[in-house]
């Protein structure tokens, strides 16, 4: 098993170059599965957890102990490196930000994100410069704590005009000055945004969200500059999605056709089995 400074090594260098997935598992099996694929690196959801739970996606719903218990369990699960979905840092304040990240980064993530977003519909957003300082408070504290956990900074809202791309740039640039190391606007869905993005903080690299099926694949993406590509609570989900339309087809109309998608037993078991087998000590 690789050590914590191998693994926050190796994500690191998947930033410097070419173009990498980071799927988003939300537990122990799926985050074992996705390793079993040969994925590099994983992240983990906020919503794909707060689902699990039964709980709305917000850092409100659900407590930042919670949260940093599913990570650690997330991170403990598999050996690749684990970047945290840490949503807007579980506080408002820039020092209590760091103090949060503090105790994120003592998981043993590999990296991890903050969000400029509030939760308030009034106000969405942060303020830019508050925005800024909350990433400059995230990367002193890494810096101090061990600095090599990749910081992600987030910029959100959906991006619909030339102006929204032009707001979006600037708070990918002050971010980059505030010290992230990578840029993620969710809200880019377009060759035309991506590549301006792209082009707007190069050499930074920039992680683009496939949130849905637009058409595009990692190949196209990598063409464009992208460096990380994530997938959210999108296969999460999927798997709600089929749950979802099987337990309603047994509830309205008691039919079981649905069964038809489910994967395997045995190919489950025997994965599951084989993986249990590899990581007990002889």
């Amino acid at each position: 098993m690789p050590t914590l400074a191998e693994k926050r090594s190796a994500f690191r260098r998947l930033h410097a170059a070419g173009c990498f997935v980071l799927p988003n598992p939300w537990n122990v099996g799926t985050a074992r599965y996705l390793q079993h694929l040969g994925f590099q690196a994983l992240a983990t959801t906020s919503s794909g957890a707060a689902f699990t739970m039964g709980l709305p996606d917000s850092d409100r719903a659900v407590p930042r102990d919670v949260m940093l218990a599913h990570i650690r369990t997330v991170v403990a699960a598999s050996d690749l490196p684990v970047n945290a979905d840490f949503v807007s840092g579980y506080a408002v304040d820039p020092e209590q930000v760091a103090t949060n990240v503090r105790a994120c980064v003592a998981t043993g993530v590999a990296g991890l994100s903050i969000e400029d977003s509030t939760g308030d519909p009034a106000r969405p957003r942060y303020d830019a410069d508050i925005a800024a300082r909350r990433i400059a408070a995230a990367r002193a504290v890494i810096d101090e704590a061990c600095g090599d956990v990749v910081l992600t900074g987030r910029a959100e809202g959906p991006v619909t005009s030339a102006s929204d791309l032009e707001t979006t740039i600037r708070r990918l640039e002050a971010y980059a000055r505030a010290g992230a190391d990578c840029l993620y606007a969710p809200g880019i869905t377009t060759r035309e945004q991506i590549a301006a993005v792209v082009e707007a903080m190069a050499p930074k690299p920039i992680n683009v969200l496939m949130s849905r099926d637009t058409g595009l694949t990692v190949a196209d993406l990598a063409a464009l500059g992208v460096r990380r590509v994530s997938v959210g609570s999108a296969l999460a989900r999927v798997a709600w999605g089929s749950f979802m339309r099987a337990a309603r087809a047994i509830a309205s109309e008691g039919r079981f056709d649905a069964f038809s998608d489910a994967a395997p037993f045995p190919e489950l078991n025997e994965f599951f089995s084989e993986d249990l087998e590899r990581r007990t000590p002889s």
